[in-house]
């Protein structure tokens, strides 16, 4: 219904970019995968980017439509593009002096019998204009292709295929307009699992929804695993967690210590870590859930698909196994526009430990809660 009306209704045609920029709901996905349907590109942003930083993306994708909330309507509204609240249209507070702007739920029963024709959608087609921090510089836009995603969502998920695991329950409290919640959330649908959306983060709220909706797995970054070290005592057992079988942290290294505090915590969970970037479509490397030294601190080893090696950041020559140099990396999850290695080569089977060249900001966010006297940390780009 919805890509019905994305095509009818706002005239959204192959090609088009149409901006989502909002926090994480049920409704965030449904929306992507609207507009990917139609051969159009999904761009996201920070729900709490500024005017001026807002207005820089709107400026290089060049929206057609934007899909948003009322609450950010001050944002966007200078920028002369139709709207869609994801909101209903019984929604308290939305000012009717708001123009050009149409109300996702009315959207969904005008055109609940409406259904599109076969489009004419290739793999090679860009799907999503996702926008990566990089190691230098401002945001920029990343192009990802549907073979990216196609390619990334089945290797996600690999290891509940191979292991024959039932349907899972996951909790995504990570931000669906980045990367790693983006794929995340796909691989969840391709498989069929349960997806329970949080919009906002609090340690609490997020133990309550896996006591609650029985979440099996759980994706972080550091600060949560920090956050529940410290703050498990004074819970005394609130939340039954049981239902948890795994949770994978990434965007910044865990420390050694850290994992086994978490994992005395929670004996009965496997804790471990994944590697990767916008540019990959997600994962590069991760740890076997099934294999491999516990409490290793590495991000494991490489996604399914991908081929990897080491170089030196002076010579760019390959390097042998135990030597810190600069990856290359190459498979059908990585993005346009990147130069590919003629010559085949392929990395030796073997864990990562990833030394970051830019410090993100979950890696200071995770410093400061390890002092014992921070509650709570934000770092603020």
């Amino acid at each position: 219904s919805l890509a019905y009306a994305l095509r009818h209704q706002f005239h959204v045609a192959k090609h088009d970019v149409v901006l989502i920029f909002a926090p994480n709901s049920i409704r965030f996905p449904i929306s992507f995968l609207a507009i990917v349907s139609l051969g159009a590109i999904a761009t996201t942003a920070n729900p709490s980017f500024t005017f001026t930083e807002i207005s820089k993306q709107v400026k290089e994708s060049n929206p057609k439509l934007i899909i948003t909330i009322p609450q950010l309507y001050s944002k966007v509204s200078q920028f002369n593009v139709p709207l869609v609240f994801l909101q209903s249209s019984s929604s308290p507070n939305l000012s009717s002096a708001i123009p050009k702007f149409s109300y996702y739920s009315d959207i969904i029963q005008n055109y609940a019998d409406q259904h599109l024709n076969s489009n004419d959608v290739k793999q090679t087609d860009l799907a999503a204009l996702l926008y990566s921090s990089g190691t230098t510089g401002t945001n920029k836009g990343v192009m990802l292709t549907h073979k990216n995603f196609i390619a990334s969502t089945l290797s996600f998920t690999a290891d509940q295929d191979r292991y024959m695991e039932g349907r899972s329950v996951c909790l995504c409290f990570l931000p669906m307009f980045h990367g790693f919640g983006s794929v995340l959330t796909l691989a969840q649908f391709r498989r069929g699992n349960v997806l329970v959306s949080m919009a906002k983060l609090g340690l609490d709220k997020v133990l309550g929804a896996i006591e609650k909706y029985k979440v099996t797995h759980m994706f972080v970054v550091p600060p949560v695993m920090v956050s529940l070290a410290k703050q498990w005592q004074m819970m005394n057992n609130k939340y039954d967690l049981s239902s948890l079988k795994q949770i994978i942290s990434s965007a910044a290294s865990l420390s050694r210590d850290l994992i086994e505090i978490c994992a005395h915590i929670l004996p009965h969970v496997q804790i471990f870590q994944a590697y990767g970037m916008t540019e990959a479509c997600g994962n590069i490397s991760m740890e076997n859930p099934k294999g491999g030294p516990p409490f290793s601190a590495s991000t494991g080893t490489l996604m399914p698909l991908i081929q990897s090696k080491i170089v030196s950041v002076t010579t760019m020559n390959p390097l042998p196994p135990n030597q810190m140099g600069e990856i290359c990396i190459r498979g059908p999850t990585i993005t346009l526009g990147n130069k590919l290695y003629n010559e085949p080569w392929l990395n030796p089977v073997g864990s990562y430990y990833y030394f970051m060249r830019q410090v993100a900001a979950a890696e200071l966010e995770g410093l400061l809660l390890s002092h014992p006297d921070v509650v709570d940390a934000v770092v603020i780009p």
